[in-house]
């Protein structure tokens, strides 16, 4: 795994994955579900979970659990 000791080292290991930017650039447009977000991608549900989690690391969104269903809401500020 990867260190991200900082804050600025997990903002960067987050942006530098083109899947990652892609998925940002869905949430600008307003929250999607986990599966909204997978959708676009030849990716699991579990494999864009960790996609979000490293997001969610970084403070680029946050993620709001209803039940079963995980919706993302970009969170950069």
């Amino acid at each position: 795994m990867v260190d991200d000791s900082t804050p600025l080292d997990a903002l960067f290991r987050a942006l530098a994955d083109p899947t990652r930017r892609a998925m940002l650039r869905d949430l600008a447009a307003g929250p999607r579900t986990v599966g909204e977000l997978a959708a676009p991608f030849d990716i699991t549900l579990a494999g864009a979970s960790k996609h979000i989690q490293v997001l969610e690391r970084a403070g680029l969104l946050r993620r709001e659990v209803t039940g079963r269903v995980h919706t993302c809401h970009l969170d950069a500020h």
